[in-house]
């Protein structure tokens, strides 16, 4: 492959990448950035010649992880395999890696806080769930338990159910236990915080106050 470069075009597709052309037949595409340095009529030898498509699969991997990131952020594991998915080299991986590290984009504590504040917001999960979820994402099993540590899984269950305790209410208590117990098991509750969640439900009920009508009644008799 070894030659000297007769052409530096432009992409149609992509105007930030370039194909260089070695003795009149086209030879590899580049990144505008990893071509600057080169020039017509150069010489380019085979070393140089894989030395320069190293360096532009670094550039392709990276931009793509970038994309990535761009959605949400995300576990160290998660890069790793949908670069693996895209076919780039264990090396290109590393520096792409070390490179995100180095930038602040990648950090598995961070990600494991985000995710599990994300869930607390949104649709809270039991401890059990949680910790599968991380797992999942290869989050270290040390960084889950610790973060795990600063959630109150009776209030996280409460939440959980928060919205749809008005529309139970209407059932009778055993249905209202049964939809209240397997809708908290579906999120990953353990049987003693769903019990938990169940006394402080029939607590608030004994101790809500009447509405208005009520009170009116109370007070006509009261006179």
């Amino acid at each position: 492959m070894a030659g000297r470069i007769t052409a530096i075009e432009a992409q149609k597709k992509n105007r930030e990448r370039v194909n260089v052309f070695i003795d009149g037949q086209f030879a590899f595409g580049l990144a505008l950035i990893d071509a600057a340095g080169l020039r017509v009529g150069q010489h380019l030898s085979d070393q140089e010649i894989k030395a320069l498509q190293a360096a532009d699969e670094q550039t392709r991997a990276y931009e793509f992880a970038l994309d990535f990131l761009a959605y949400r952020p995300r576990s160290q594991a998660e890069v790793v395999c949908r670069l693996r998915d895209k076919g780039f080299l264990e090396s290109t991986i590393e520096y792409v890696l070390r490179r995100l590290t180095q930038a602040g984009l990648i950090d598995d504590v961070e990600f494991a806080r985000y995710w599990i504040e994300n869930r607390e917001q949104f649709k809270p999960r039991g401890t059990r769930a949680l910790r599968y979820e991380l797992r999942e994402k290869g989050v270290a099993e040390d960084v889950i338990a610790e973060l795990l540590q600063e959630i109150d899984p009776l209030e996280s269950a409460y939440r959980a159910v928060a919205a749809r305790l008005p529309r139970w209410r209407q059932l009778d208590p055993p249905r209202f236990r049964r939809k209240l117990a397997n809708f908290l098991q579906q999120r990953g509750f353990s049987y003693e915080v769903i019990a938990e969640v169940w006394e402080r439900v029939q607590a608030e009920e004994e101790t809500s106050s009447p509405d208005d009508n009520e009170r009116e009644d109370q007070e006509v008799w009261n006179r």
